[in-house]
């Protein structure tokens, strides 16, 4: 990873205009060509979502930066061999998600535990499937990625909310509801994120405890999403829910190399299912439907990843806590409006605007007219984040430091600005 020492204007003790073209971003750490069609930058996605394309994409949940040159320099070694014979190496990769999880989290897991799947997602969705009937219900806590309703939906199964509630600037879990919900609902699973997007919390053992108990005493399956775990923040421990050896019925969704290492295009999925009849239903539903072949690509780059890419990974978990920082300072010395909830993990930032007291279509408009960002809407992730925006942090931080003076200009003259809901294409972020 290559830093320059170019210095930015936007620092939060620069003597800087407010103006949100204080500075042009300077590249601090080594970014993609944008000679590409990345999803968060195709002018078609944004034109559909946001109602126009000359917006700086700060909505999806993948990085700006280059991967660590292990996992190029394997993959141009499979390149320049130029032979793509059939090859699998899931043995391998499993082996080396024990190495890397020991080490890294402390958490002792078994091989023979791990099954190969196409992305995570995929897995839940077979999870879901198999450990569920259609009608059944499936807990999940709001607000929460987006993508969990569409894959419960999908397989007709209902979804039920156990909101988070804010406590003192934090999210926690509401264990009271949950029971109740447990003990009135048809709740076959709960589906638990963690670390959770959007709000980035790390789930304490004291929390993750409770939850088990819970889902113990109702006799519910948990399947953690665990592709967060590896980017947390100083003074946070992850704690997986495969730690509960003695609850070997709950699955964790170790997740993928995707987010750890910005390989969101070349990654398979990984899970982890310790209960010996659940992992072999699992395997013959997986291998029925040929998911679990994977590709000699993402075999060979993801061991490159998880056996040389901890350096790297370490170098940019600590740039994006910089940036975190730098964006808890800023919104507190320029503009307290914006409240940040402050994150133990992931690179997603959940900010709190509701102080501004506007409804989610200005706000949306405003994010996008007049900020000229792309963010994700808060009502994504459920009714209680109506007042909220999330924002994806693993840029260069002159690009977030513009991203923020921008948003500071908007707010300042937010009480001028009157949201068009007749903008063509306004509806799919806005729903004017």
């Amino acid at each position: 990873m290559e830093k320059s020492n170019k210095t930015s204007c936007c620092t939060p003790t620069a003597e800087t205009n407010s103006n949100a073209d204080c500075c042009a971003p300077t590249t601090e750490i080594q970014t993609q060509s944008f000679e590409n069609n990345f999803a968060k930058s195709n002018p078609n996605f944004l034109k559909s979502m946001f109602g126009r394309t000359d917006l700086m994409p700060l909505w999806i949940a993948d990085m700006d930066f280059k991967v660590a040159e292990p996992i190029t320099k394997e993959l141009q070694r499979l390149v320049n061999r130029g032979n793509f014979a059939y090859e699998f190496n899931a043995d391998k990769v499993f082996n080396a998600l024990v190495n890397w999880n020991q080490k890294r989290h402390g958490l002792t897991l078994e091989s023979k535990s791990f099954l190969q799947v196409s992305g995570v997602l995929t897995g839940i969705g077979l999870l879901i499937r198999s450990l569920s009937d259609e009608g059944d219900g499936v807990m999940v806590q709001t607000p929460v990625y987006h993508q969990f309703f569409k894959v419960i939906q999908s397989a007709n199964r209902s979804v039920v909310e156990n909101p988070l509630r804010m406590a003192n600037g934090s999210y926690e879990m509401d264990f009271e509801h949950m029971e109740q919900q447990l003990k009135t609902q048809n709740i076959k699973i709960i589906l638990l994120c963690n670390p959770h997007n959007p709000i980035g919390r790390v789930w304490k053992k004291t929390e993750l405890q409770q939850l088990v108990a819970l889902a113990n005493k109702y006799n519910v399956r948990i399947i953690s999403d665990e592709i967060h775990s590896d980017i947390i923040y100083s003074n946070t421990k992850f704690n997986s829910i495969a730690s509960f050896s003695d609850s070997p019925q709950h699955i964790a969704v170790i997740g993928s190399p995707a987010k750890t290492f910005g390989m969101q295009s070349i990654s398979n999925g990984y899970l982890y299912i310790p209960d010996t009849q659940t992992h072999q239903q699992v395997k013959k539903i997986i291998g029925s439907l040929y998911l679990d072949h994977g590709n000699a690509l993402s075999a060979y780059a993801t061991l490159a990843a998880y056996t040389q890419g901890e350096a790297w990974l370490d170098e940019t978990v600590g740039y994006i806590e910089e940036i975190m920082n730098w964006v808890a300072a800023f919104l507190q010395k320029e503009l307290p409006e914006v409240k940040l909830v402050r994150p133990d993990g992931t690179y997603q930032i959940w900010l709190d605007f509701s102080a501004l007291n506007l409804s989610p279509d200005a706000l949306g408009q405003l994010m996008v007219h007049k900020a000229k960002l792309a963010l994700t809407p808060g009502t994504w992730f459920g009714s209680n984040g109506a007042q909220f925006m999330r924002m994806n942090i693993a840029s260069p931080k002159a690009k977030i430091q513009r991203a923020f003076y921008q948003i500071k200009k908007a707010v300042r003259e937010a009480k001028d600005f009157v949201p068009d809901c007749s903008t063509e294409g306004s509806g799919g972020c806005c729903n004017c």
